[in-house]
């Protein structure tokens, strides 16, 4: 059963054992006047009536609708009008007010409306009693006391629960409003996990399997001029690289080096497997000193595409690749092709070199590439290394 529900039910339980206390009441009193009992029952059942078909739909604290303007003026007229004929002819029917105020304030549209209905009410009951007494002095008196402690305690309680009931309206819309934003912040982080992931795997696949298929393609190009076994068994080991740098993505594992060799080693191998395929003579000139693995894998990648790029624009014949470790890790690709001839290469300059900027950048690093001098073109690529990284040479794996 929902709130509303209960609260409702437990509102009929009150109401119904008030008429029946009230009907009990008025038909075991003495009547002034014949028939007078039955009015009394005939009033308490009414104002249960009033409650019944109109007032309960609205007997929530926060839930339940805002009645219209005619219906919120019928419903307290009504109540009142009731309660005051029966004062007027018993004044036991005051009991009625244990219903009679709360309902004036939740039929009510505004806190206001409500301190004027129990305002007006007190000042009716107070008429009714009065009334009854024949317009004595002491039943003036006995009304305006009965009736203005009863308006003054149902304000004082109404203005209470009304304050309580709205902290928890304003309570529940910003837990509604922090609970939107929750879902709003985990979906940002979903799709930012899910762009930086798709990145990675962007600049993956072009460092690795798209490198090994270009080696590929070329390598075809030249088989298909001379025929070669060489160039045939160049290619057999580019598409096996690429297969396995393939299942390696696949698993999310890293292809960039192999875990029982050096970053040096893995620099000497790929420069050898570069002048297979190019011609291009390539000097590796490597240190062999341990660096994390992050850092292994950027250098090794750095290294892949600036060998990329001078097959694909430098047409060089020498390639010099150098590695250094010492307070940072220092990468140098450089080549005598024919250089920039003072082109300023930004990060807009295509995917290989946004990829490196992007890798350089997630472990602190730099990115430049500029004129060789006296011809070609430097890409330099540097590193820090914090102090707890150990600068101990590799032993031989001999």
């Amino acid at each position: 059963m929902s709130r509303i529900g209960k609260e409702q039910l437990g509102w009929d339980i009150a109401v119904g054992a008030l008429m029946v206390v009230m009907c009990t009441l008025a038909l075991t009193e003495d009547p002034r006047t014949p028939g007078t009992q039955w009015l009394l029952v005939a009033v308490a059942l009414a104002i249960g009536a009033v409650y019944a078909f109109g007032a309960r739909r609205y007997v929530s604290i926060r839930e339940s609708p805002i009645p219209s303007v005619g219906i919120s003026y019928g419903l307290q007229s009504a109540m009142i009008v009731l309660l005051a004929l029966g004062v007027a002819i018993q004044p036991n029917m005051l009991l009625l007010q244990t219903i009679v105020l709360p309902l004036l304030w939740m039929t009510a549209r505004s806190p206001r409306q409500a301190i004027v209905a129990t305002i007006i009410n007190a000042v009716v009951l107070t008429v009714s009693y009065w009334s009854w007494g024949g317009f004595a002095s002491w039943a003036l008196l006995g009304g305006l006391l009965t009736s203005g402690l009863s308006a003054a305690f149902s304000i004082a309680l109404g203005l209470w629960i009304t304050r309580i009931a709205e902290w928890g309206a304003e309570r529940q819309r910003l837990l509604t409003q922090l609970t939107d934003a929750q879902a709003s912040l985990e979906a940002a982080s979903r799709e930012a996990g899910a762009t930086a992931e798709r990145e990675r795997l962007a600049r993956d696949v072009h460092d690795t399997i798209a490198q090994s298929l270009t080696s590929i393609v070329m390598l075809a190009e030249r088989a298909r001029r001379d025929g070669s076994a060489a160039t045939i068994a160049l290619i057999e080991d580019a598409a096996r690289d690429a297969l396995r740098e393939a299942r390696a993505l696949v698993v999310v594992e890293s292809p960039a080096t192999d875990p029982t060799g050096s970053l040096a080693q893995a620099l000497h191998r790929l420069g050898a497997r570069f002048e297979q395929e190019t011609g291009t003579t390539v000097h590796v000139d490597a240190s062999e000193c341990t660096v994390p693995r992050d850092v292994q894998v950027v250098l090794l990648r750095c290294a892949q595409e600036g060998l990329a790029n001078v097959r694909k624009h430098a047409g060089a014949t020498t390639v010099r690749l150098t590695l250094r470790i010492d307070a940072d890790a220092a990468l140098t690709v450089q080549d005598d092709g024919r250089g920039l001839g003072g082109t300023q290469i930004g990060v807009g300059n295509g995917f290989g070199l946004a990829g490196m900027r992007e890798r350089v950048a997630l472990v602190g690093g730099i990115l430049e590439v500029g004129d060789a001098e006296p011809a070609g073109t430097v890409l330099t690529v540097r590193i820090p290394l914090t102090a707890e990284i150990p600068l101990t040479a590799e032993k031989d794996p001999s």
